[in-house]
């Protein structure tokens, strides 16, 4: 009996013990981590993208000057400064654990972004420059034809052309023509709505809010939804197809980066889009439509910096709303009714 009690004597002199020593290391100042300078950020590889990586979505404007601190840090606990990356200056995707930032159009296949920079199906991106205000057929498929309208520029200085996507034009259907462009603008303002949809010759009118939503009664399924208030939209066709569009300048540290040779006269607006299609037959062809199709195998130098597809007049339409480049696979018998309307692509 006296020894059972002696164990337990010793059992709470032990426990005691315990407990005083580990309230004794909870009362010692804790080693704080030093805080870490901001650092800026760098544009990532759009070929090594983070795996899983958890991104915060940065859109900029006159009031940030394209350069603010976000609400995260990087992975040794600095503040991360962010600065789109030139190709994408007004809105980009940052990876706050290693302070990176990246293009919406580097994750998204079918896209297009920039001095035509495309993301293909197979998921690489390449470079068609098209030619300044004509018409070449982006995806073309038994029931819907996708044409783009580019614009351009010259620089007398450097004797490059540039071009960028103005305008679409989307015929579907029965023989039914969407249109959406960027309109032209000398100065840009952003808070003015600089894009445009029109169906079927009459103009789409969206009310100016976030998530407002216009609903067809001519064509069943078919609706244009704002995905901001001004210069972002995004047109869906249950079933069939959904095409984002965002209207976007070049800016002044832009045109001094790449040698655009943007003047006073022209911010050079244009449209970056997505596409997201559904039901394309295996025998879809055109720019972005041939890398969708199953046996499509890529013949660029996806390893090249900038690598470019070709032969542009493979792909090129009369029109806006022509369905006859040498590629076309639109079979609806009365689309080349509307192949000489191009008004809409001034």
């Amino acid at each position: 009996m006296a020894a059972a009690k002696h164990a337990i004597a010793v059992l709470l002199v032990v426990a005691l013990a315990v407990a005083m020593s580990t309230s004794a290391s909870a009362q010692l100042p804790q080693k704080r981590r030093a805080r870490q300078p901001p650092i800026m950020s760098k544009p990532g590889d759009p070929k090594k993208l983070p795996p899983n990586g958890k991104y915060t979505t940065v859109t900029t404007n006159r009031f940030h000057k394209r350069q603010y601190e976000i609400t995260c840090t990087a992975d040794n606990g600095a503040a991360c400064y962010i600065k789109c990356p030139a190709r994408c200056p007004n809105k980009c995707l940052a990876y706050c654990a290693y302070c990176l930032t990246f293009c919406l159009c580097d994750f998204m296949p079918g896209t297009s972004c920039g001095d035509p920079r495309f993301t293909s199906g197979d998921g690489n991106t390449f470079y068609f420059h098209g030619r300044k205000d004509e018409s070449f057929c982006l995806v073309s498929d038994a029931g819907v034809h996708v044409n783009a309208r580019f614009m351009g520029n010259h620089n007398a200085a450097t004797g490059r052309n540039f071009t960028w996507v103005q305008a679409l034009g989307v015929t579907f259907g029965e023989g039914h023509r969407l249109y959406v462009r960027a309109r032209r603008a000398a100065e840009w303002d952003e808070d003015e709505d600089h894009v445009q949809v029109v169906l079927d010759g009459e103009p789409v009118d969206v009310e100016a809010a976030k998530n407002a939503r216009w609903v067809s009664q001519a064509v069943p399924g078919l609706s244009v939804t704002r995905t901001d208030a001004v210069n972002a939209v995004a047109v869906e066709l249950d079933g069939v197809f959904s095409i984002s569009a965002n209207a976007i300048p070049i800016t002044d540290d832009e045109s001094r980066a790449h040698s655009y040779g943007k003047t006073e006269k022209d911010s050079l607006v244009h449209l970056d889009v997505t596409y997201k299609f559904h039901g394309l037959t295996k025998d879809v062809d055109g720019v972005l439509g041939q890398t969708y199709r199953p046996d499509y195998v890529s013949k660029l130098d996806v390893t090249a910096k900038m690598p470019v597809l070709g032969n542009a007049d493979k792909y090129l339409s009369s029109g806006i709303f022509a369905t006859d480049c040498a590629v076309s696979r639109f079979r609806h018998p009365s689309a080349n009714a509307g192949a000489a309307v191009t008004a809409f692509a001034s």
